[in-house]
């Protein structure tokens, strides 16, 4: 037979999950400093260049 489970705290559970997950993600956002802010914004741009750089533009007629 199938376990019973009790879909409240179930509910409450995958909430406190999600809630985990969001405070992670904004812990590694704004815990950084100013510096490795900085690193991770230039090294963006960097990405953004070199993607542009190798752009095809299509030929015209």
């Amino acid at each position: 037979m199938a376990d019973i489970i009790n879909l409240r705290s179930a509910r409450k559970a995958r909430a406190r999950a999600e809630k985990d997950a969001a405070a992670s993600a904004n812990r590694q956002l704004f815990g950084q400093t100013r510096e490795e802010k900085r690193a991770v914004r230039d090294e963006q741009e960097r990405v953004a260049r070199l993607l542009d750089g190798a752009k095809r533009t299509p030929e015209r007629d």
